[in-house]
């Protein structure tokens, strides 16, 4: 069964494409239901209307390592490191090293 978070959240982005709390709730709810292709999409927006939303950047980098992307994957840690050593988010810097770490 979907997750019933999906349904109300996608008719809120229709109405406000800009909030990026909505499009990582969206991107977690897919990554909830397995359907981790979805979930990239929904984080890749979450990003894109907000670069500095340094959680979206690790649940990305989860969904394309479980969809085998690992080019994409270290791409999205180092990225995100970044992003959440400027922001002082220790635990999302410490997660995203360990997921790259753990790429080889």
């Amino acid at each position: 069964m979907a997750n019933p978070r999906i349904e109300p959240l996608k008719k809120l982005l229709a109405i406000e494409p800009n909030d990026e709390v909505a499009w990582f709730g969206l991107g977690k709810a897919y990554m909830g239901d397995k359907n981790f292709e979805e979930a990239v999409t929904a984080l890749e927006s979450c990003i894109r209307v907000k670069p500095t939303y340094s959680a979206a950047y690790y649940a990305l980098a989860q969904s394309l390592h479980q969809l085998g992307r690992i080019d994409q994957c270290r791409r999205i840690c180092a990225q995100g490191i970044d992003v959440s050593t400027k922001n002082g988010d220790a635990m999302v810097t410490k997660s995203l090293a360990m997921l790259k770490q753990s790429l080889g």
